[in-house]
């Protein structure tokens, strides 16, 4: 049973769920799915998780993710990209490199994000861009993202409306469409997005992925499975450590493994999951230490039984 994490770089147009039901139709497989939603005008990096690897897919995708996007000056829509209805614009924006770096860098580190009404979020158990197109505007609750790193990577400011091009390092949950229009708004000028790139997610980057007609080109070689990452190295942020071949079936069993008993560890925090090694390199699965306790419980295993 083919078993692992495919990244497959998304072509604009496509939806998310285009994508996956692509790929499970090349490679004949019911059990795939994807680390994180792009919209379809969006291209990018997009880990699919297949066969037993779904049961990694929180994990994976909850990595940080990498974008490059290119923003416009002078322009608001309602959906904050260059696809919606104009709400507000400017017919000439002035701005000087160095405010632009200045906002730009006030952006690094934890900030808080309303999300767009042009998103998936729920909200009373419906879809905000359903609302959104029922011509309703709710209330969002704000949320916490991060910021890693905020490049400017080019600027084209000698023209009526200005377009610059970033690259930002986030969280999982950020919204660059309204990164974009937060910095506008921190320049007190209109801004919509209008280009967005995923340049990486779940620790997969653009070098690494595979283009749909790749997928089936190696499908029919009888290669894909080369291109497969295994589920334990998918999970390489975890730390891992080694345990005895016994406590590997402790394990398998349900039952909890003896912190003492540990045969090899890298540094790691009491709260933090762990990835879980036989003497023989078999992945257990992930596990929690548990202080009071003093043993690893299990909070996903991989037994080698397992369907």
């Amino acid at each position: 049973m083919m078993d692992g994490v495919l990244a497959v770089w998304k072509p604009a147009g496509w939806t998310s769920h285009d994508v996956v039901a692509k790929v499970r139709g090349i490679l004949k497989v019911k059990r795939i799915g994807h680390t994180g939603t792009l919209d379809p005008q969006v291209t990018g990096v997009l880990p699919l998780c297949i066969g037993r690897a779904t049961r990694v897919v929180e994990y994976v995708q909850e990595r940080p993710k990498s974008y490059e996007a290119v923003m416009q000056f002078g322009i608001a829509t309602d959906t904050e990209d260059l696809t919606g209805t104009i709400v507000s614009e400017m017919p000439s924006v002035e701005l000087t490199e160095q405010q632009i770096r200045d906002v730009l860098a006030s952006f690094v580190g934890e900030i808080d994000q309303v999300p767009p009404m042009f998103s998936a979020v729920r909200v009373d158990g419906k879809r905000l861009y359903e609302l959104a197109r029922e011509g309703q505007v709710v209330e969002r609750q704000s949320r916490r993202v991060t910021i890693y790193k905020l490049e400017l990577l080019e600027l084209q400011l000698n023209q009526p409306r200005p377009l610059i091009r970033f690259s930002v390092v986030c969280s999982k949950g950020t919204y660059i469409r309204t990164l974009c229009v937060d910095i506008g708004k921190a320049l007190n000028v209109p801004a919509a997005m209008a280009e967005l790139t995923r340049t990486m997610s779940g620790g997969f980057t653009r070098e690494q992925c595979l283009t749909l007609e790749e997928i089936a080109q190696l499908k029919a070689s009888g290669t894909i499975e080369d291109k497969l990452m295994a589920s334990d190295e998918a999970l390489d942020h975890f730390p891992r450590v080694t345990v005895s071949a016994a406590d590997v079936q402790r394990a398998f069993q349900g039952k909890r493994i003896p912190l003492r008993g540990l045969l090899e560890q890298n540094a790691f925090e009491q709260d933090s999951l762990l990835r879980v090694y036989g003497e023989d390199g078999l992945f257990a699965g992930l596990f929690q230490p548990d202080d009071e306790t003093q043993s690893l419980k299990a909070v996903k295993v991989f037994t080698p039984t397992a369907e």
